[in-house]
């Protein structure tokens, strides 16, 4: 039998590509948009499309901007003494909307496209301390020596965001990094 369905297949393509979006969950999400809420569909078709034509990099941390500057390298009132990297633009998102950090950010993406000029920069401009927020992981250690070689010349304090074993999480299910930094990092009680 031939499908007739070829643009909801397709749609439901497009969504799959999304990640953490499987064909069950696709095909649910084009159904709606399509057959039960027409309007939300086109509300999503029409966020899609104003977002593309808009958002774009921080030119001087990397992070989602409407403008040449975001929000936050324009906010004066910023600890310029801290500097948050990050692996993604949305690390950033995530830290804002729960206020965790009162400092300015920079966006890591890969060492190949790493613009250490920006960095050297936004260094330059005052910052006394460096965190790393990034996923543990042997090569974001080895990532985080080679930019501390990288700025060996400034008086910069470099720290990394805690890790360990996460709250209501049984040992067995930990993996051994992670329960090898969280007992070499033990706290007194």
């Amino acid at each position: 039998m031939r499908s007739s369905l070829e643009k909801f297949n397709k749609l439901v393509e497009a969504l799959q590509e999304l990640p953490t979006i499987g064909k069950k969950s696709a095909t649910r999400l084009a159904y709606h948009m399509v057959m039960k809420d027409s309007f939300v569909g086109m509300k999503v078709s029409h966020a899609i499309e104003e977002a593309l034509g808009t958002l774009k990099q921080c030119s001087s941390c990397g992070g989602m901007s409407e403008d040449d500057l975001c929000f936050i390298c324009c906010d004066e009132s910023r600890d310029e003494t801290l500097l948050c990297i990050v692996e993604n633009a949305k690390d950033i998102l995530l830290l804002e909307e729960n206020g965790l950090f009162e400092g300015r950010y920079f966006v890591l993406e890969s060492l190949a496209e790493m613009n250490f000029l920006s960095l050297e920069k936004l260094v330059g401009s005052g910052v006394k301390e460096i965190v790393f927020a990034l996923t543990p992981s042997i090569s974001n250690d080895a990532v985080m020596l080679y930019i501390e070689d990288k700025l060996s010349n400034f008086d910069i304090n470099y720290t990394k965001i805690a890790q360990g074993v996460p709250t209501g999480v049984s040992l067995e299910n930990i993996d051994l990094l992670s329960l090898t930094r969280a007992l070499a990092d033990r706290v007194k009680v």
